[in-house]
């Protein structure tokens, strides 16, 4: 089985977890041998950094990332802080992940999301020299700095290693993670095929910055629903992509599912949807959707499916686990075997 480049495989939590479980997954991850674990904040229902301090508190090699966070609900000092505590509580295993957000949400809470290009742009140029310990004054249409700095006063004040990756769907935005990215994250809920015009994409940005693509790194989510009975493997991913469809019209238009069956369940479907709202949606969704843009059905079927996302470009698939046992799928997939 190919897992990632050299083996490599990481671990995705959302909110599906309670936190305290979380915590025994990330363990037992790093004991088979996952080299990250990658905590959402795509919701309003879950805050990343704090799981993943508690990630990073219980664990001792694997890295810790943001798998993203939205770059229009913190300042950006109190992000490079953020940032700068949770790598003194985990030397050299932090990554920040970062994103657009996406609508309906944030204009519902107030966040209007206008030139997402040159906002990111601006938060990680910003936030990369914060964390590199230098003392900054910045003033783009986003980002207000004057004379400021990670102050520390107690303690080790050497730049902080936080990788900076962006959170890619658009050509756009993988041009700019191409361009100014340590990484991307490649999006769930897309087909391997899409990833061809991704890369495509990121090489063209890499190449304005006079650099490769070999350079950037690019894990990517994949949903995963492990399951020794396929069709109840296929019925936890089929209620997630329902919700997407219906919701997030920006993952949906790189996903390669028909267009009319996107239309179909945006009639029934917006944010937040009632359980019974996803329930009726999901009964027009098909099998073959379901398995185009996600790794379901037994081991086997995953397996070759996460298979077909790193041919195609992904450097490190990030699993995320639909089914309650976690640990199957962990065992699935893990490059290293239990002493």
């Amino acid at each position: 089985m190919t897992v990632g480049g050299n083996g490599r495989v990481a671990l995705y939590l959302q909110d599906k977890h309670p936190i305290r479980d979380g915590m025994d997954y990330v363990r037992y991850a790093e004991q088979r041998g996952f080299e990250a674990v990658w905590q959402a904040e795509s919701r309003l229902v879950r805050e990343a950094t704090v799981p993943m301090a508690a990630y990073a508190a219980v664990t001792r090699r694997i890295t810790v990332a943001s798998g993203v966070i939205p770059i229009w609900t913190r300042n950006v000092g109190l992000l490079a802080a953020t940032f700068s505590t949770l790598s003194e509580l985990a030397p050299g295993r932090v990554i920040l992940g970062l994103g657009a957000w996406w609508e309906p949400l944030a204009g519902k809470v107030g966040v209007h999301r206008h030139h997402p290009l040159r906002a990111m742009r601006e938060v990680v140029t910003a936030t990369r020299q914060l964390l590199a310990m230098e003392r900054v004054t910045y003033h783009g249409e986003f980002v207000h700095l004057d004379d400021v700095e990670i102050d520390v006063v107690h303690g080790d004040r050497s730049p902080r290693r936080v990788p900076i990756y962006l959170g890619a769907t658009g050509p756009k935005m993988m041009e700019l993670a191409g361009e100014i990215g340590d990484g991307v994250v490649l999006n769930y809920m897309v087909s391997p095929e899409y990833n061809k015009r991704a890369l495509e994409a990121l090489a063209a940005g890499a190449d304005r910055a006079g650099r490769s693509i070999h350079d950037i790194d690019r894990p990517q989510l994949v949903v995963c629903s492990v399951d020794a009975d396929r069709e109840v493997a296929l019925d936890r991913s089929r209620e997630l992509l329902t919700q997407y469809l219906g919701q997030q019209p920006h993952i949906m238009q790189a996903s390669g599912v028909d267009r009319g069956l996107i239309e179909e369940i945006g009639k029934i479907l917006t944010w937040p949807a009632s359980p019974e709202d996803i329930h009726r949606a999901m009964r027009l969704v098909p099998d073959e959707a379901v398995q185009m843009i996600s790794a379901s059905g037994t081991p086997e079927e995953c397996r070759a499916k996460v298979d077909e996302y790193v041919a195609s470009g992904a450097t490190c698939p990030i699993l995320y686990p639909l089914g309650d046992d976690v640990r199957l799928m962990i065992d699935t997939f893990a490059p290293t075997t239990v002493s």
